[in-house]
């Protein structure tokens, strides 16, 4: 059975561990913080970052949430996140909407740690850098959630663009519950809504992490 090292927070665990349930794949959940020295990430992981899939034998990893639903589409196909291959436009842009939101959560994660650092290290200018990615990036979900056709994102269930969005947006709820992004974009809140029903979404809801580690 494989084993996910997450951490409950994590935007790029949840949407591997929903992709997991969707595929109905079995899997242990290691969950860590891993900001603090006690992570196991580096055994798995050169990059030390989470997500971190450990294969059967244990000491085999896949990592980086990208790369590992990648592998998990290759690996494990009979449920399909995204369009077949013959429908190239549709995974193109299925595609797409994940680098956007992929690009919005790494945005939100170094304006998290910035804003954990002590007053005086802090840079407001660093911050207010990232944080215009975040609105750029909000700024293209929420016109791509006004113009879908259907329930879905992409085609007609779901898939790898709504799990990315749906686990950003969970993100912001959790770790970011004061942004207006739900105001803003009123069809990217209902698409979020709609997701959080699904069991799969239900299972995995992120929750706030205390770390040991002083951020310097």
């Amino acid at each position: 059975m494989f084993t996910l090292i997450s951490a409950t927070p994590s935007p790029y665990a949840r949407k591997v561990r929903i992709a997991l349930a969707e595929k109905h794949i079995p899997f242990t959940l290691q969950t860590e913080v891993p900001w603090d020295g006690t992570t196991k990430t580096p055994r798995y992981n050169p990059l030390e970052k989470l997500p971190v899939l450990i294969l059967d034998d244990g000491k085999s990893a896949v990592y980086e949430s990208s790369y590992i639903l990648e592998w998990l589409e290759a690996k494990y196909p009979e449920t399909p996140l995204l369009p077949g291959i013959d429908q190239v436009d549709a995974r193109l842009f299925a595609k797409r909407i994940e680098v956007v939101v992929d690009g919005v959560c790494d945005a939100l994660v170094l304006a998290f740690f910035e804003k954990m650092r002590e007053p005086e290290k802090r840079s407001q200018p660093w911050i207010d850098r990232q944080m215009r990615k975040v609105e750029g990036g909000l700024k293209a979900l929420g016109e791509w959630a006004d113009q879908k056709q259907g329930d879905y994102l992409v085609g007609d269930k779901l898939g790898l663009a709504d799990i990315a969005v749906g686990s950003l947006c969970g993100y912001l709820d959790c770790r970011w519950p004061s942004h207006t992004w739900a105001d803003t974009y009123p069809a990217l809140k209902k698409h979020w809504q709609m997701l959080e029903e699904l069991p799969s979404f239900q299972d995995t809801r992120p929750s706030p992490q205390t770390m040991k580690d002083k951020v310097v």
